[in-house]
């Protein structure tokens, strides 16, 4: 058995306690303390605060020392993790390099994180924060559901980090998902003890049970982190052909659901016709993708189900704010694209719109059991995107990325998407989903022209022109329109409201 296999193991272990379940069996490799090295730890703090940072606050973000950040506003990634796991208490410490410097002259903040630490025995992040000079160290920021792969766990901001960001309601809320990897192997420690165990076997295939017979199920315990199908239970799906199955989730722009349903908008969004939304007003699943592809050639072209209505600025049952969008279309070629969708605005519909010009962070569409993954796709906005959003952002705002999936074969299995529920509501009505969508028109690339005014039913055309911020202005201006048909207010006021209390305004 390889040296490194025992360290494997006791990781493994480690996360399993913390979760509760159970440690694997000890091996007689395991020691006290059992060194780690060669982890990243990638975490994004919070989506909306990376937008209040670059957007409302028009600050930056500088990683350094090895640390970096994913395209497109992204997440961060410190490096160079080392450490130790503890086979008596079963617990992980690794501790990363890497700095992150924050910062806003518009809103005068500078702060800096540095020496970010995971401990799977707290369940919790911590880092040293330097700020007006002054350096705390430990800091905690987060705690952390531990998962058995410690991929994509879940984490929640801690008073400590409600007030480092500097915003009061951080404190309870969902922050962005941890995720914690080793990326290099370590040598082999001249002090394990040389193992007479045969070469262990793959561990059992999805097909298969374990055996006694199976050294993998038996001696070590260890399950690989993905179990993979038997390669000689069907044939690979062929280098081009129709798509089977798939999903696309989208956010279509946090900002933007946060001001639809908390913000000024006081509305609701509605999910029909089998797309999905993650809880806690998350992003959008669209099902059932239909279409082409060529791994050769890299191309992609799938067209999703499902509809998403937003809905807001109620007056007497009308709405300043009507948007929906279905038949959802994203196509690749050489890892760029563009994502389509037939708009509805306040009754008036268009097909085909080029709501986004797409960029995968890679050109490569192999597949892996015959399913086609792509994540982090960046999304920016197109002309005419702006225009289906009635001015609500410029042309080349970044909005949320997109994933997707396509499966090859009737038989590929799709990864498991979050839930969701069908609405998310604030205090306004919905009032239904408007076009209930479907796939859409199949085809048409180019140039949609986008068509929606962006008028209201209270009377009031048109929208305001951009603040320079990321604050939605077309929306604002339809907030605006309602509240001068009424009589009660006028724009100058929303934008004087919206940047009287910034630090309180956030995302």
């Amino acid at each position: 058995m390889p040296a490194t296999t025992p360290r494997r193991l006791a990781l493994a272990a480690a996360v399993a306690v913390a979760l509760g379940i159970g440690a694997f069996p000890a091996t007689s490799a395991s020691a006290a303390e059992v060194p780690l090295t060669g982890y990243e730890l990638t975490w994004g703090i919070k989506q909306s605060y990376r937008t209040y940072v670059t957007g409302f606050a028009a600050g930056t973000f500088t990683p350094a020392d090895g640390a970096s950040q994913a395209p497109g506003n992204g997440a961060f990634t410190f490096v160079r993790g080392t450490g130790g796991y503890d086979s008596d208490a079963h617990t992980v410490s690794l501790g990363f390099e890497g700095s992150l410097k924050i910062q806003s002259e518009l809103h005068g903040f500078e702060l800096a994180l540095n020496d970010v630490r995971f401990d799977s025995k707290e369940a919790e992040i911590t880092a040293d924060v330097t700020r007006a000079g002054s350096t705390t160290q430990d800091v905690p920021l987060a705690t952390v559901a531990v998962t058995r792969q410690m991929t994509d766990m879940a984490t929640t901001l801690t008073k400590e980090a409600a007030d480092v960001f500097g915003s009061a309601g951080y404190e309870g809320a969902a922050g962005d998902p941890l995720t914690v990897v080793q990326t290099t192997s370590p040598s082999p420690s001249p002090s394990a003890p040389e193992t007479t165990s045969p070469t262990p076997t793959p561990p059992p295939t999805a097909t298969e049970s374990p055996t006694p017979s199976s050294p993998s199920a038996t001696a070590s315990g260890a399950p690989s982190p993905t179990v993979t199908p038997d390669a000689s239970a069907s044939e690979p799906a062929p280098a081009q052909g129709e798509i089977a199955d798939g999903t696309l989730t989208w956010g279509v722009k946090e900002s933007f659901r946060g001001y639809v349903v908390d913000g000024a908008a006081q509305g609701a969004i509605t999910v029909s016709d089998g797309a999905t939304q993650a809880t806690g007003n998350g992003a959008f699943t669209f099902p059932d993708a239909t279409g082409a592809y060529d791994t050769d050639a890299g191309t992609l072209d799938a067209a999703f189900d499902g509809a998403v209505t937003f809905k807001g600025h109620e007056s007497n049952g009308s709405y300043g704010l009507d948007l929906t969008l279905d038949g959802i279309r994203a196509r690749l070629d050489g890892g760029s694209g563009e994502l389509t969708a037939d708009v509805t605005s306040l009754g008036e519909r268009t097909a085909d719109v080029v709501l986004a010009d797409l960029k995968a962070p890679t050109a490569d569409l192999t597949a892996k059991e015959d399913v086609i993954t792509v994540k982090d796709v960046t999304a920016t906005l197109t002309e005419a995107g702006a225009k289906a959003f009635g001015g609500f952002y410029r042309a080349g705002t970044v909005l949320d990325p997109v994933d997707l999936s396509v499966a090859l074969s009737d038989g590929a299995e799709l990864p498991s998407g979050d839930g969701g529920t069908g609405t998310s509501g604030g205090t306004g009505t919905s009032g239904g989903t408007g076009a209930s969508g479907g796939t859409g028109a199949s085809g048409g690339t180019g140039t949609a022209s986008g068509g929606v005014t962006g008028a209201t039913t209270g009377g009031a055309t048109g929208s305001l022109a951009t603040t320079g911020s990321d604050v939605p202005a077309g929306a604002l201006g339809a907030a605006a329109a309602l509240a001068v048909a009424a009589g009660t207010g006028t724009v100058l006021a929303l934008r004087r409201r919206q940047a009287a209390a910034p630090g309180d305004a956030r995302p």
